[in-house]
């Protein structure tokens, strides 16, 4: 239940606040006055869109503060935000809307707490409904029809409407995959193309070592060499082992060493080491000289294999050129290439698999959106005969309703299309509400819609914005009763210009427009602010309630009055026992 409300430089509004009390409480006032600004506020608070239009003229700053009553479902919510309870186990929820120099920015608080739009819209859907002759257009949405169908019919048809909602993201999957995999079947294709020739022309490189072009090279470097490696190595064996030309070699002037060293050990035993190390230099010696000999009696010439080795390096850097740049780098994209020509031709599902499973997901989801629809036929007869008996009162006795359900392609709401039918007269044909309804009409309807959904609705304030326009008489006396019949549940705000509805209000306030000096003492800068009155006494109300009624006379205008507040008087009496 809203309990307070506080608006600073909302539009016309300077400052204001109001304590609301339970029941059912009315706001009146001349056309204009500022009533439905009120509820605007209200609206803000909540999270609504705001432009920097509703911020007043001369400031950059707009404050509303509504303190709601604390319910089980509010407590609950407050903890799985972790937000604290007020010290008077309230709720505070506030918003600051200010202009900057290029946009307009707002931030919400609960019980201080900043909280960001999707939450406020959770928040709001249990604090307060509201309810005003715009809606029609709501009504005349099958998206819109169809909700409020849904939530009448209550826990079973919304958990129902949530397995559709399960099944229908189920087949939107498989659709998708088979969709995918039918407009990819080109391109699955051509690369598979590519991958074969791939890895047919990688295979057949006999890419099996990451260091053959390094011993590749080496080994043209020696065939093209054969000649100077010849000459060399013989003249190697020359210096360490022997000469034709009879010169000294490395060897014989190591055993003139070793022959001296020989003598000199005889009379110094510590140069025996010294002489060791020269037999072992020796071996070394005479053992390279034979090894380069061999080396060098073994090279030839060998045009053939060098004709080998270069068309073999070419190979390599075309394969490198295409799929290195390096061998090591080729041999692992023709390892990996060979993985995904693997998964291409051995896909696990086929589009004929993928055909099968949309089509199974498609018939699941029919399957559970016929349940649904025949929930929805179920409870739109119960709604139609529960609106035809609200409406009954409200002087609509001789209406037909009907809830026209149409099947249409499933989706995640199920699969049909809502309409609200309606004839207002005997004989006339049924027609779609928005087309046939009248303007009072239309406010009897909702008023009886929302009446029908009073059971169980856990929300604590109701918001009527001029549902009574368009009546008069009979018609606002039933609407008025209706009302107060609402209030007995839930705290209802009224914004009304009936004297009728005004009267059965518990908590009735005023709400004028005025214009008043800006400065003291100046009559050059005028502002205009709205000003809200609790009509608290008796006299008070009599004479607000004479004021909209009007009549030819102040003095029959006063008795009528108080013949409205005396039938209301009586009404309430006989509700309560």
């Amino acid at each position: 239940m809203l309990l307070y409300l506080r608006i600073e430089n909302f539009a016309l509004i300077d400052h204001l606040e109001l304590d609301f009390g339970a029941g059912l409480n009315v706001l009146t006032g001349e056309t204009g006055a500022g009533k439905s600004i009120i509820l605007d506020a209200i609206d803000a608070v909540l999270g609504g869109k705001v432009s920097s239009r509703v911020i007043r003229t001369g400031t950059n700053r707009a404050i509303v503060e509504a303190t709601f009553s604390v319910t089980p479902p509010l407590a609950a919510w407050l903890s799985e935000q972790e937000i604290d309870l007020t010290d008077d186990h309230a709720v505070i929820i506030s918003r600051e809307i200010a202009t900057t120099t290029s946009n307009i920015r707002s931030r919400s608080r609960v019980n201080g707490v900043l909280v960001n739009r999707p939450l406020m819209a959770g928040l709001r859907d249990s604090l307060v409904e509201i309810t005003a002759q715009g809606q029609t257009v709501q009504v005349g949405q099958s998206a819109q029809v169809r909700d409020w169908l849904d939530l009448y019919g209550g826990d079973a048809l919304l958990h129902k409407r949530q397995n559709v909602a399960a099944a229908f993201i189920v087949y939107q999957q498989a659709r998708q995959a088979l969709e995918k995999r039918r407009t990819s079947e080109r391109e699955r294709l051509q690369q598979l193309d590519l991958l074969t020739y791939q890895v047919q022309e990688l295979g057949g490189a006999n890419l099996d070592d990451a260091q053959e072009m390094e011993q590749l090279n080496q080994e043209r470097d020696r065939l093209n060499h054969v000649v100077d490696l010849q000459q060399m190595s013989y003249k190697v064996y020359q210096a360490l082992y022997q000469d034709d030309q009879e010169t000294r070699t490395a060897a014989d002037l190591l055993a003139d060493g070793e022959m001296t060293l020989t003598h000199m050990v005889e009379y110094d035993s510590q140069l025996q080491s010294l002489l060791e190390l020269v037999r072992d230099a020796i071996a070394a010696v005479m053992e390279v000289g034979r090894q380069i000999n061999i080396y060098g009696e073994g090279l030839e010439a060998d045009p053939q294999r060098l004709e080998e080795v270069d068309e073999r390096i070419r190979e390599l850097k075309q394969i490198c050129r295409k799929y290195g740049p390096t061998l090591t780098e080729a041999i692992a994209y023709y390892e990996r290439i060979q993985t995904e020509l693997a998964e291409l031709n051995n896909s696990e599902q086929s589009i004929e698999t993928l055909e099968q499973q949309e089509q199974l997901s498609l018939q699941q989801l029919q399957q559970i959106s016929q349940q649904l629809t025949q929930l929805r036929r179920q409870t739109a007869a119960n709604l139609e005969s529960r609106l035809l008996a609200e409406l009954k009162p409200l002087a609509m006795d001789k209406v037909k309703f009907q809830v026209e359900i149409v099947a249409t392609s499933p989706a995640a709401t199920g699969a049909d299309k809502i309409t609200f039918m309606f004839s207002p007269n005997p004989g006339e044909p049924i027609q779609p509400l928005t087309e046939i309804a009248s303007g009072g009409e239309m406010s009897r309807f909702l008023l009886a819609l929302k009446a029908c959904f009073n059971q169980g609705n856990e929300v604590g304030t109701m918001i009527f914005d001029e549902i009574d326009v368009g009546v008069s008489g009979r018609v606002a006396q039933a609407i008025a009763e209706k009302l107060h019949q609402l209030s007995q549940g839930h705290q209802v705000l009224c914004v009304t210009h009936q004297p009728l509805i005004a009267a059965m209000a518990d908590r009735h306030f005023r709400v004028d427009k005025l214009v008043i000096n800006k400065a003291r003492n100046s009559n050059d800068e005028q502002r205009t602010v709205v000003r809200v009155t609790s009509l608290d006494n008796l006299t008070t109300r009599r004479e607000e309630l004479a004021q909209l009624a009007g009549g030819k006379s102040a003095n029959d205008a006063i008795s009528f009055a108080e013949s409205l507040l005396l039938q209301a008087a009586n009404h309430r009496e006989i509700k309560q026992t």
